[in-house]
C-alpha cells in the first residue's frame, strides 16, 4: 500500500531510541523528510544516521529538550528551514517518573506537567499556523493506555497524559475544516527502555525481579507478549498518510488487547 508520504516532511519528538526512534524509522521508509529530536546529541546523530542510511529518507537531527519552550522554537526554525514546510508532527516526551499520589512532590507535579502536557502543546503551537495556511496536516500524539485505564503507581502518567488527551479531542474538531488531523497513539506494554526504567522502579520498590516483572505483565495481555515499537510506528504511519484524512480526534490503542474497556 503506498501511504502517499512521499514529499511529505515530518517532525517526530524524542525520536533517538523507543517509539519515536520506531516512528521517525517507519515515516522515512514511507518517503517522508524527517527532523527528529531528542536531548542526547552523539545518540541522536546515530539514530538518525542509521535511519538515513536504511532507508535513503532525508533526516536531519535537531538537539533539542521538549520541556523547555526556546528548544522548541528552535527546533520549529531548524524544521522549516530543512524541510520547507511540516506536514506531520508527532508530540513525544519520556515519562514521568512513577509513583503513588503522598510520594509525590510538588515539583514532580510541575515537571511532568512541563514534559507531558505542555511539550505536546507548544509543538503543535509551532507548527499548526503553517498546517492552516495549507490546509492540511497531521498530528500525533504518543501518550498511553493509562489514558483509558489507568496504571497502579503511574500516577503523573495517568494524570498528565489524560490532559493531553482532552487537548486533542478538543483541537481535532477546531482544526478538522482546515484538512487537519488530530490523534492519539496509545501504545501498551512495549519492549523499550521506557519498561527497563519501570522494571528497575519495581525492583527498588518491592524487590520484584525484572524477570518476574516482565512475565507478570505478558500474563496480563491477551496476546501474551509485549509489543514491539515497529507495530505502533506503522499506525503512526497510516494516521500520517493521505489515507487516514477522515480520521481524527481518537485514541487508539496498540496494546495486545490489554484495555478491557468497550471504547
Amino acid at each position: 500500500m503506498d501511504l502517499g508520504l512521499s514529499g511529505k516532511g515530518a517532525v517526530v519528538a524524542a525520536a533517538s531510541q523507543g517509539l519515536g526512534y520506531a516512528i521517525a524509522r517507519e515515516l522515512a521508509a514511507e518517503g517522508a523528510s524527517v527532523v527528529m529530536c531528542a536531548r542526547r546529541e552523539e545518540r541522536l546523530r546515530q539514530a538518525a544516521e542509521r535511519i538515513a542510511s536504511g532507508t535513503g529518507a532525508r533526516v536531519v537531527p535537531v538537539v533539542a529538550d521538549v520541556s523547555k519552550r526556546a528548544d522548541i522554537e528552535r527546533l520549529a526554525a531548524a524544521a522549516r528551514e530543512a524541510l520547507g514546510h511540516v506536514d506531520v508532527v508527532v508530540t513525544n516526551s519520556g515519562g514521568p517518573a512513577p509513583g503513588t499520589f503522598e510520594l509525590t512532590k510538588p515539583e514532580a507535579w510541575q515537571a511532568a506537567f512541563e514534559v507531558v502536557l505542555m511539550s505536546a502543546v507548544e509543538l503543535i503551537r509551532a507548527f499548526l499556523p503553517g498546517m492552516k495556511e495549507r490546509r492540511h496536516g497531521r498530528v500525533l500524539n504518543v501518550t498511553s493506555i493509562t489514558v483509558k485505564q489507568p496504571v497502579e503507581n503511574l500516577l503523573l502518567s495517568n494524570a498528565l497524559r489524560a490532559a493531553v488527551t482532552g487537548m486533542a479531542r478538543t483541537l481535532a474538531t477546531e482544526v478538522a475544516p482546515f484538512g487537519i488531523t488530530v490523534n492519539n497513539l496509545l501504545p501498551g506494554y512495549t519492549r523499550t527502555e521506557r519498561l527497563d526504567e519501570l522494571a528497575a522502579a519495581a525492583t527498588a520498590r518491592d524487590g520484584t525481579a525484572p524477570a518476574d516483572f516482565f512475565a507478570r505483565l505478558e500474563r496480563e495481555i491477551p496476546a501474551r507478549r509485549l509489543g514491539d515499537p515497529a507495530e505502533l510506528a506503522a499506525l503512526a504511519a497510516f494516521l500520517a498518510s493521505d489515507r487516514a484524512a477522515y480520521v481524527t480526534g481518537q485514541s487508539i490503542a496498540v496494546d495486545g488487547g490489554w484495555i478491557r474497556s468497550l471504547y
